[in-house]
């Protein structure tokens, strides 16, 4: 904890730095002089830095405590599913967890076969263990902001629907005695599906023989990273449902295919961004989603926002100084994505790009099938001493609710001289 402040108090302090030598490094129409530009970036990203490292730490923290709590429930073995007590899962207990890393090691033995009966798939993978489950998800949230923002559902099936209230309908003021009017809800409804999600890594043999070698630990890690990448990919820029899937494969609904800028919300180039782009951006979304709402951008425009100031000549950035507390933007949270829009300062290629988001992220919804799957590959790699493994999952995503986010695009020309 005193790391973390005192890294929240250097990276403040490197912040306040940061503004003066900007002060001292405008021209006389108030902008940054060009030679000073280099020194801003470095200083910003230094400020940025910092602000990742401090999110490790507080993510290391709450890890720690997770591990060191009291388990409220004990883990009991399953050596009959017949004599299964309560509802306890085939893939929760001890000996289903302890015979599939025991076949992903290569001991495939009878005992061990019998124990993963209740979990092969009819492609010859293993469900995985809910232990290792929760571990690759938290894997997942690590490497995906977006799984730290959305509304996630766990399904059974292959497809979700979920109603909408497109309308919630009114009230109206009735004399004593007077006819109640009706004044019904309106519905519409979204379906989430469960697109297929896979990649496959090695692993030496000579690692997989090692006992101390902790294989979930590693695995859940690899797969987290490449799974998170493409998910928070898909979550941003998606197409969803193909159209032609053996080109093509299906895959979530990203965030920016849903949207399109609302009146006032592009900006008058594609080069600059100014306040009253960030403030039209904030009062276009109602009010009632603006209370738990965030904006999300790219680290090159985020860097460009850091520049801005309001009305009464103050920062409109502002960092976190509390743990676990996010940098803001009028006063609520900023994130950044990589697959977010970069802004390149090359107007032709930025123009009309969709660059910041601004809502309440639980609308997004992401659907998560359950039963993701691992397959070890025998001899594929033999050549190499080396043992393959196949993950695949199968997940969705959506804004259900469009009206709860709104989207910032860049003009198409150029910027004029002094603007």
């Amino acid at each position: 904890m005193s790391k973390i402040i005192e890294l929240r108090n250097k990276r403040n302090t490197l912040w306040e730095q940061t503004k003066a030598f900007l002060e001292d490094h405008r021209d006389s129409n108030g902008l940054v002089e060009a030679s000073a530009v280099e020194q801003y970036n470095k200083m910003a990203a230094d400020v940025k830095a910092l602000g990742e490292e401090i999110k490790r730490l507080e993510d290391q923290m709450e890890m720690d405590a997770k591990l060191s709590a009291a388990t409220s429930a004990p883990v009991h073995a399953d050596p009959k599913a017949g004599q299964r007590k309560g509802n306890v899962r085939p893939t929760a207990t001890n000996e289903y967890n302890d015979a599939f890393w025991n076949m992903m090691r290569g001991m495939n033995t009878m005992e061990v076969r019998d124990a993963l009966s209740v979990g092969v798939d009819q492609n010859g993978g293993f469900t995985v263990p809910d232990e290792f489950e929760r571990q690759l998800i938290q894997a997942l949230e690590e490497n995906n902001i977006f799984r730290s923002l959305a509304k996630t559902i766990h399904t059974n099936s292959g497809t979700r629907t979920i109603p909408i209230a497109t309308d919630s309908g009114s009230a109206s003021w009735i004399e004593e005695g007077a006819a109640i009017q009706e004044s019904d809800m309106s519905f519409s409804q979204e379906t989430l599906s469960a697109y297929k999600l896979g990649c496959m890594i090695k692993v030496s043999n000579e690692l997989l023989n090692d006992s101390a070698f902790d294989i979930a630990a590693h695995i859940a890690q690899r797969f987290g990273v490449r799974f998170g990448n493409a998910e928070e990919d898909a979550f941003i820029n998606g197409t969803g449902p193909s159209a032609n899937p053996q080109t093509t494969p299906s895959q979530p609904t990203g965030i920016l295919t849903s949207l399109t800028p609302s009146a006032g919300n592009t900006t008058a180039n594609a080069q600059t961004v100014h306040f009253d782009n960030i403030y039209k951006l904030y009062y276009s979304l109602k009010s009632p989603y603006r209370r738990k709402a965030a904006f999300l951008c790219n680290e090159t425009l985020l860097l460009q926002l850091m520049l801005i100031k309001d009305k009464n000549d103050n920062y409109i950035w502002k960092p976190g100084l509390e743990v676990g507390k996010p940098d803001t933007i009028l006063g609520r949270p900023i994130y950044t994505s990589g697959y977010m829009p970069a802004i390149t300062g090359n107007a032709t290629q930025d123009k009309n790009k969709k660059v910041l988001l601004f809502g309440d992220f639980s609308y997004y919804w992401i659907a998560d099938r359950q039963n993701r799957t691992l397959k070890r590959l025998n001899e594929l790699y033999a050549v190499t001493d080396q043992v393959g493994f196949i993950g695949t999952q199968r997940v969705d995503g959506k804004l259900i609710l469009p009206e709860a986010m709104q989207v910032m695009a860049l003009g198409s020309g150029a910027a004029s001289s002094g603007s």
